[in-house]
């Protein structure tokens, strides 16, 4: 969507499992960030603080 004057804003939809998963909650707003052609991560752009004590190590490629 375009408003006047301003920069275009996206709406994406997410599954509800993986929005879950995720913790992402209704109307968060994100960001892409490209690193390369094969990179693209989403960014939150207020990250709430998180809750967990363990931390995932390694990259998982199988899809």
């Amino acid at each position: 969507m375009r408003s006047k004057n301003q920069k275009p804003h996206y709406y994406i939809y997410t599954p509800v499992a993986l929005s879950s998963a995720l913790g992402i909650s209704p109307g968060e707003e994100m960001s892409w960030e490209l690193l390369d052609r094969n990179e693209l991560p989403l960014v939150r752009l207020n990250p709430k603080p998180t809750t967990t004590t363990q931390r995932v190590e390694g990259k998982n490629t199988a899809l």
